[in-house]
């Protein structure tokens, strides 16, 4: 004759998938109902609160527990560093509860959430401060047209002759269409907006010129390596194409375009910082909607031609579900515009250091 079945005397990994499929009030209730319960729903390693958190984050509604989940003793600190990574900075200042990390946590959460160059704010700070004061900045850059704290914009242009040009520009009224007409010599094309990849507070865009070129010579090797990465391709349903669909991200592949780069070699997702859900794969590629790096135009035969301009915007949160981003949205109002250096460009397309010729500071033609 056998046993009744008790929710407690199931294996624990059992018991936290299904505490994982309740939402946070009921999870934080049950959590407390036995001493058996609370282990489970306080071990790093079963984690039931990873889902509940995800959903949270990813609907931009919190639950009423979700503001001061801080106070809960019982919730692994590896989940905060997911919610101080991806939930929106007005949140994070001014209606949660700050949870009480390590050094080491709060790092975590600076490197995982901005790009490296944003490093040049810490200075003497603790990495909490840090993190926190940088946040702030974000937040006060998305809802004003202050530029008090970066006066100068920095930004790079790939060249057709594979140099990278990283310049500069008041930060005061920056333009990155004006900029880009002043100083590519193809005012009569009309350029084309890609997003390169998009984060919790910005999104990296390369503005070029799309067009079926007259010579060889005119063809940027580079902005298409950078918006393609050698060796990944994609199909009509957003699926490997190459190695008989093998998983992108286990495989290995050969470089198709020509260049030093040339020969097999590994794409790692990019984890710090970590891209939004949108290009979650990134660089490879995010089936959904967002990621539109492989756009129709290169598919009637027209490729990049002259310079390609590298910036960052500030975006203001959104819902993740059911978002799709638009490319023209980049014009918006104020001076929404952050640096992007040379070293933020190696840390999301480290592929791109092998290809390129010369780095330049400031302006010059890097023959």
């Amino acid at each position: 004759m056998s046993l009744p079945t008790t929710l407690e005397s199931l294996p624990v990994e059992l018991i936290a998938t299904i505490l994982s499929n309740l939402d946070l009030e009921s999870l934080v209730k049950v959590s407390n109902l036995s001493r058996r319960l609370r282990h489970v729903a306080s071990d790093s390693t079963l984690n039931p609160w990873r889902r509940p958190i995800a959903q949270n984050l990813a609907s931009g509604h919190y639950e009423r527990s979700f503001y001061h989940f801080s106070f809960r003793s019982i919730v692994p600190a590896s989940n905060w560093i997911d919610i101080l990574t991806l939930a929106p900075p007005g949140f994070i200042l001014f209606e949660s509860s700050l949870p009480n990390l390590k050094a080491s946590e709060w790092e975590e959460c600076f490197r995982k959430r901005f790009i490296p160059g944003w490093l040049k704010w810490k200075k003497d700070n603790t990495w909490r401060v840090s993190y926190i004061k940088t946040l702030y900045r974000v937040w006060h850059r998305t809802h004003s047209p202050c530029t008090t704290d970066e006066a100068w914009t920095k930004y790079i242009v790939l060249n057709r002759n594979g140099s990278v040009n990283e310049l500069e520009s008041s930060s005061r009224g920056f333009s990155p269409m004006a900029i880009f007409a002043q100083t590519h010599n193809l005012s009569h094309l009309s350029p084309t907006i890609r997003v390169v990849a998009t984060f919790s507070d910005v999104r990296v865009i390369a503005i070029g010129v799309l067009h079926i070129p007259q010579s060889p010579l005119l063809v940027n090797r580079n902005a298409h390596a950078l918006l393609h990465p050698p060796g990944i391709e994609i199909d009509a349903l957003g699926a490997n194409s190459k190695r008989n669909g093998r998983a992108l991200h286990d495989s290995t592949y050969g470089d198709e375009c020509d260049g030093p780069s040339a020969g097999p070699r590994p794409y790692n997702k990019l984890t710090h910082p970590l891209p939004a859900e949108s290009h979650r794969n990134y660089p490879l590629y995010t089936p959904g909607g967002g990621d539109r790096r492989w756009g129709s135009p290169e598919k009637e035969g027209k490729q990049w031609v002259g310079g390609l301009m590298v910036i960052v915007q500030l975006i203001r949160p959104r819902p993740i579900v059911g978002y799709e981003q638009d490319e023209s949205e980049f014009v918006g109002g104020w001076n929404q515009f952050a640096s992007f250096t040379w070293h933020d460009l190696l840390t999301i397309a480290p592929w791109m250091k092998e290809r390129v010729t010369k780095i330049i500071d400031g302006p010059g033609l890097g023959i």
